[in-house]
């Protein structure tokens, strides 16, 4: 009987050694995985961070309208008073503001609605859940300039005395209003539902061009 070779590994030899190698091929394998885990913990970690300071945060607030207020004299009143207080403190602390500020901004709805909606545009930059040094630029450099721009333009040059009544004084309007051709809505909305296509529906002649034309003895 020959003697095997102890150069040539048995077959339980060969067997332990390829499993050596699958082992250690694993091990290989597997080397980076709790590096890897590790890294993704730390993202889901980060992420569940950014969830939960989003859901904490307060959806942003919208600003009240004056010209939509609710028929409340408390609302009012409120909305009122807490405009006045931070005319004060902020927006007339800017020298442009008071020059063009009129005494009888109250008066004019179009200038309430309009200084409430930049009061609450500082407190969102200011104070708000999302505040920020850019929101606050922007407030300086466009909306508020815009504001005072556009209340020089429809109101800096009126005074309360504008809006007393006196014989021979003009009216000062500041009521609600009037939607020219109103009445007209109807026949345009019909057309423009079924016959965009087609002419518009002529006018009627307003009742001051009736007038004129009996004065003149033309057809009314």
């Amino acid at each position: 009987m020959i003697p095997p070779n102890p150069a040539e590994p048995t077959e339980p030899d060969a067997a332990t050694a390829g499993l050596a190698r699958e082992v250690d091929g694993l091990r290989r394998l597997l080397a980076p995985l709790p590096a890897r885990v590790d890294t993704l913990s730390g993202l889901v970690a980060e992420l569940g961070e950014t969830v939960a300071a989003l859901a904490a945060r307060k959806p942003p607030t919208p600003a009240p309208s004056w010209l939509m207020a609710p028929t409340d004299v408390e609302v009012t009143g409120r909305l009122l008073d807490e405009l006045a207080g931070w005319l004060a403190i902020v927006y007339l602390r800017y020298p442009d503001a008071v020059e063009s500020f009129p005494d009888c901004w109250c008066w004019h709805p179009h200038v309430v609605e309009e200084l409430l909606w930049l009061m609450h545009a500082w407190a969102a930059a200011y104070q708000g859940p999302a505040a920020s040094v850019a929101l606050a630029g922007d407030w300086h450099d466009r909306q508020r300039p815009g504001v005072v721009r556009r209340i020089k333009a429809t109101a800096g040059v009126c005074s309360r005395e504008n809006h007393q009544t006196r014989p021979g004084w003009p009216d000062q309007v500041t009521g609600a209003p009037t939607v020219p051709s109103e009445a007209d809505l109807d026949r345009i909305g019909q057309w423009w539902a079924e016959a965009r296509e087609e002419p518009a529906p002529e006018p009627p002649p307003s009742p001051e061009s009736r007038i004129g034309a009996a004065l003149r003895g033309g057809p009314r």
